[in-house]
């Protein structure tokens, strides 16, 4: 782990429960996200942020509207793009360090 993890999850290492090993298992797992709706989107930017280290992210539908008020990883300039686009780029934002695959 290099010094930017070791400050962006230090509060994550200090948890007795986690420690470094921990993190590092963090840094090295694989989630795949199946939808970026009303869970997904939270779900998706809280793994990003805790750092686990590669996303796959499977959504064929588009942003409109109406998902907004729950679907925190998109925006009003998204409506019309693909939601897995959409997250990509809000992710990718949030935690430069993740690698995340998409599947439209």
């Amino acid at each position: 782990m290099n010094d930017e993890q070791l400050l962006r999850y230090s509060r994550h290492i200090l948890l007795p429960q986690l420690d470094i090993e921990g993190q590092e298992k963090w840094l090295n797992s694989h989630v795949m996200i199946v939808g970026l709706g009303g869970l997904g989107s939270p779900v998706s930017m809280y793994l990003a942020a805790s750092g686990v280290g590669r996303l796959t992210l499977l959504d064929d539908d588009d942003v409109e509207l109406a998902n907004l008020q729950r679907q925190i990883v998109h925006q009003q300039k998204d409506i019309g793009r693909k939601k897995v686009d959409s997250a990509n780029e809000q992710l990718s934002a949030l935690n430069p360090e993740v690698t995340i695959d998409v599947i439209k």
